[in-house]
């Protein structure tokens, strides 16, 4: 008896990945984790640091998500990443995604997941912005100007078709001019507006997404205008005084957030400065989490948009977004013909 393995490059991806919507997915995902019907182990990391001193780091994410009809979707993704890697023309992180079958445990398919991953973030960020984002907006900041904000931009062009503008600004200027080219050629009924100042870019539009590398916070409270919706989909962005003053604060998964000190989320949760549970009786300054989006979702915590303040959308990124996503992409692959079978005895 053989073994086989359906292996799908990126191109093949993208194939499988014009017949799904990545925004229904992570929603329906993230009411099955609030519903409890996934299964989130806690990621492996690995951490070194390279022959330029650049941080690398290698994630292993496991999960399952429940189906209605049907085995559950189980499935891992590997993905790694070094911040030297965009000053030399590559993506900053890049891996690969599995599926499992169900009965024997062996690997059904191996994908390439650097895009898939960073289309998994961007959907969550416009499933956000449906449930929690402004009332009413036309354009989009975004603070770092890689492979993530692009799949921003491919995303919000089909998700909210009324946006018109985008604000781009990365320290890097010659990145944001790259990327500002590539939205006039792909989306050209985008106007594109690349900011020098960071403060700029923030103050230019009332939906802020920070798709940085930084570990260093920069974003203070007093940049942001009162009905400011802010993805914090990166690491260190903002400084503490955001999350303190926010009129709103959510995340994906409270355990994974407050476990990892490297996020100035999880450390304030680890100090005190905010606390998980909503009905906290909070004292000292400090200020609670007013639920994950799946609650928001299946209606178990409410929804606050921002008004007179700013509501902070805070993911740390669930292994169950990309494996209900490679399980899509597996249906579409295996009905549609698409990618390569490799023979692994």
């Amino acid at each position: 008896m053989t073994e086989d393995l359906l292996f799908l490059d990126r191109s093949a991806v993208l194939a499988c990945m014009t017949d799904v919507d990545p925004c229904a997915v992570v929603e329906r995902v993230l009411r099955r984790q609030a519903e409890g019907r996934t299964t989130l182990p806690p990621e492996g990391y690995l951490p070194w640091t390279n022959g330029e001193g650049a941080y690398c780091r290698s994630l292993a994410m496991l999960g399952a998500v429940e189906r209605d009809d049907g085995p559950p979707v189980l499935g891992v993704k590997l993905i790694n990443a070094a911040t030297s890697n965009p000053g030399h023309g590559r993506e900053r992180a890049g891996g690969v995604g599995m599926v499992f079958d169900p009965e024997t445990a062996r690997p059904l398919m191996l994908a390439e997941a650097g895009w898939l991953s960073a289309a998994r973030t961007a959907a969550y960020t416009m499933v956000s912005l449906t449930h929690l984002g402004p009332s009413r907006w036309d354009a989009m900041t975004l603070i770092g100007c890689g492979t993530l904000a692009r799949a921003h931009i491919d995303l919000l062009a089909r998700t909210f078709p009324h946006v018109g503008s985008v604000h781009l600004h990365d320290t890097a200027v010659s990145r944001a001019e790259a990327l500002a080219q590539w939205t006039r050629e792909h989306h050209p009924r985008l106007k594109v507006h690349v900011q020098e100042r960071a403060r700029a870019a923030v103050g230019a539009a009332p939906v802020v997404v920070t798709t940085t590398t930084t570990d260093h916070g920069y974003l203070p409270a007093g940049w942001l205008v009162p009905g400011t919706f802010v993805a914090h989909v990166s690491l260190d962005d903002l400084l503490p005084d955001v999350f303190l003053t926010a009129q709103g604060l959510f995340v994906d998964d409270v355990d994974l957030v407050a476990d990892n000190p490297r996020r100035i989320l999880g450390r304030m949760l680890r100090d005190g400065h905010v606390v998980a549970r909503a009905d906290a009786d909070v004292r000292g300054g400090a200020r609670a989490l007013d639920g994950t989006l799946g609650q928001v979702l299946i209606g178990e915590r409410p929804a606050i948009r921002p008004t007179t303040g700013h509501v902070i959308s805070n993911p740390f990124g669930m292994s169950v977004l990309d494996v209900g996503l490679l399980g899509e992409v597996h249906r579409v692959a295996v009905e549609r013909g698409y990618g390569h079978v490799l023979t692994l005895y």
